[in-house]
This record gives C-alpha cells, structure tokens and sequence, in this order.
C-alpha cells in the first residue's frame, strides 16, 4: 500500500485557479461567508450561519484554539536596510516555555534580506503601556534554509507580549499584500486561545458567538484541541509524487479531558473544524496503536508514513485512546505535548473523524490530498462547483462541509 501511495502524482490533484478568485481580505461579517455542503451524493449552497441546520443531531465538533501570534519583526538598520526575522518556532524549548520568558529566549527563524545583516545585532524599538522598550536580536547558526537567533528585550515583559506590541500578523504569501491593522483580529479564530501559529487554522475564522449559540440550541456539543500551524503548511508539493515531498513537523497539545470527552461520544458523529484538527485527531489513534505495541514509549512523534506501515490491530479509536490515557496516567501527567508529521492521501482510512469542515484548499497540496482521502474524486465536482458558483478560495475565501 505505501509504495502505492507514494507513486500518487501530484499533477493528479492540479485544477485551475484563477488570481482574483483568492480572498485577499475577509468577509465583512464572518459567518455570511458562503458554505458547499457535500452531504453524501449532493452538492448544495449555503451561507456559513446555517451550518448548525446541516450538521447530524448529536455531532461533536472539535476545534484547533491555537492563536496565531506576530511572527513578523521588522528590524530597520542604520544603512537604510530592513530586515525581516520570521519567527518559526522556539530552539529547544517548549512554545508555552519560551512564550513565559521575561528577557531572553531562542527561536528558529526564516530572515528575508538576509546578505544586509552582518554580524551585528538587530534592534527594534516596541512599545508596552505608552512605555518604549527595545528588542534585541542575534543571529546564530543556519539550520537548513533558516536561522537560529537570540532574542534579548527590556521591559521585563512576557516574550508573548513583546512578539504582540513588535511583531506583525503573518499572512499567507498569496494574499500579496501587507498585513493591516484589521487582519490582529480576523485572521484569528474567535475562540484562539494558545500562542503558539504562524498561520490560521482558517476553517475556524467563519465561526461567530451566534453560530455557537445556535450550535448549543440544536444540541451540538464542541471540544477544543490544540495544534500550532507551522509555515510548511504553505510548502507546495515540488516533487512529481508525493513519496518525494517531506511533511513539517508541528508541535499537539491535548489533555486527558479531551481524550475522555471524544472516547465518550464514541459512536455519535464527530466532525472536525479544519485539517490541522483532522491531523491531531488522527495522529492520536496512530500514537495510540504504537503504544499497542510498545507502551514503554517516552513521548509522540508521528511521522509522515506511520499509517501506511503499522499494524492498527483493529484498534477503534477509543480503544486507542484508552492507550494514551492509561500511558498519561502512568506517567502522572493530565497533558500530552507531541509533534506530528502525518501525511493524509488518498489511501488513507479514517479512524476518528466523520466529517470535516474546510475552506478550499491551494492547487497541488498536501492539504488537497488530505480531502480527496475523504470525498475521493468527488473533489474535482466539488471545486468545479465552487468556481462555477462565485466561491471565494483559500485562508480568507469560503467553506466546505462534507459528511461523506
């Protein structure tokens, strides 16, 4: 089966997309965004509002709260020049650990005009309650195509509030435009609550205090995970087939409630708000099936092909779920950190998720390959149906629900 999978050639899941129908900006009201529904064999139009008139009664809907932090710093240099450090992801530290720090933490990071910056450190003036402070940077070692750098501030802020007050909102490349003051607040979820992204999970932007209300009215219980969206989210398959592409490691974090709450409602619906939800969700049964096998494991790395080459043993998910919380209890802990790699194709089965809500994906993405796994080649129906009706695409465009 993998050898299979991985012969799946990216071409396979190209379709065209014309430049004005990407979202550059947001809807004026989030939830009147428009809304396919794939419910079984049919297609239909709806606003986003009338999502809780589509759902199955009794569905548990699980959200990603990851916030998106101001990955972007700005550092002018007395020449003129200006350089951009791009905040990926603390150096051997944990996010919620490096976000904590109060005067000095290590980030990996991209930089962009990267040949103007010589050894000298950077500086950037912030401001913090009408008081200026300054933060320092300076760069390491490369690893790979990015940087280690070190970051030093006055104030005696949280690193959290210095990236707030510095920092600016990092949005996808393909809106080519610069962030306003306006995307702090809409390019994020209404329910973010962990620092941790540099990219929205953009399922959740459509979802407004009434669309929670009405979700509660109807009956439709919601759960939040936690998984922070790294930059690879937008990384293109450049290789002709997807044995050759790597998939970006991105760091989980979910608590023994939250394991409990899903087993719990096993055997009712469970829908997932966005990819990065349907990774999480799936990752856990995978780590679930390693403890199967050997439950003296010290943490979670899933990585890409995990699926393709391990025995399930017929496991249900909330048998290996089970797994993860006798593991969690073992080790007196009430929180799991992990890191996941899972690449979903066309192949894949399902463990956890009944449905998925999802905005329109880039052509020739992994995140495409991860919805034709679970429509199968309806989605060339579905996107055709998409462009053919005026749908607005990727992070800022319009939504999906599919109940196959």
């Amino acid at each position: 089966m993998l050898n299979d999978l991985q012969r799946i050639r990216i071409d396979d899941y190209d379709y065209p997309l014309p430049e004005e129908r990407i979202a550059r900006y947001p809807m004026a009201r989030r939830d009147k965004s428009q809304l396919l529904a794939l419910r079984g064999d049919r297609i239909t139009d709806h606003r986003f509002c009338d999502l809780p008139t589509l759902l199955p009664q009794d569905t548990l809907l699980l959200f990603n709260d990851t916030r998106v932090i101001h990955a972007r710093l700005f550092f002018k240099k007395e020449t003129g020049a200006t350089i951009e450090v791009f905040c990926l992801e603390p150096h051997k530290m944990a996010i919620s650990e490096a976000f904590e720090q109060r005067q000095r933490c290590t980030w990996t990071c991209f930089i962009g005009n990267n040949k103007k910056w010589k050894s000298d450190p950077l500086t950037l003036n912030y401001q913090l309650s009408t008081t200026n402070f300054q933060l320092t940077a300076t760069r390491r070692e490369a690893v790979g195509n990015a940087w280690i750098v070190d970051f030093e501030w006055t104030g005696g802020a949280s690193f959290a509030e210095v990236i707030e007050a510095a920092g600016v909102i990092p949005l996808p490349p393909y809106m080519n435009r610069q962030a306003e003051a306006s995307d702090s607040e809409r390019y994020q979820t209404v329910y973010a609550h962990h620092d941790g992204s540099v990219a929205a999970p953009t399922a959740g932007l459509h979802f407004t205090p009434e669309v929670f209300r009405s979700l509660a009215t109807k009956g439709i219980e919601t759960e939040y995970i936690t998984l922070h969206v790294g930059a690879g989210t937008f990384k293109p398959v450049s290789s002709n087939t997807i044995g050759e592409h790597v998939m970006h490691v991105e760091p989980v974090r979910v608590t023994a409630d939250n394991l409990r709450r899903i087993v719990s409602h096993s055997g009712k619906p469970l829908v997932a708000v966005g990819t990065t939800t349907v990774r999480t969700l799936e990752s856990l049964f995978w780590f679930g099936v390693q403890l199967q096998h050997n439950p003296g494991l010290d943490h979670m790395h899933i990585r890409q092909w995990i699926p393709y080459t391990l025995d399930s043993q017929g496991l249900t998910h909330a048998q290996a779920y089970g797994n993860i919380l006798r593991w969690m209890d073992r080790r007196g802990t009430d929180t799991l950190d992990g890191a996941t790699q899972l690449m979903i194709a066309p192949g894949y089965r399902y463990r956890v998720i009944n449905g998925l809500v999802t905005n329109f994906h880039q052509p020739k993405s992994t995140l495409l390959l991860l919805v034709s796994a679970l429509v199968g080649d309806r989605w060339h129906e579905v996107y055709r149906h998409a462009l053919d009706h005026g749908y607005r695409f990727l992070s800022y465009g319009d939504s999906c629900l599919f109940l196959p």
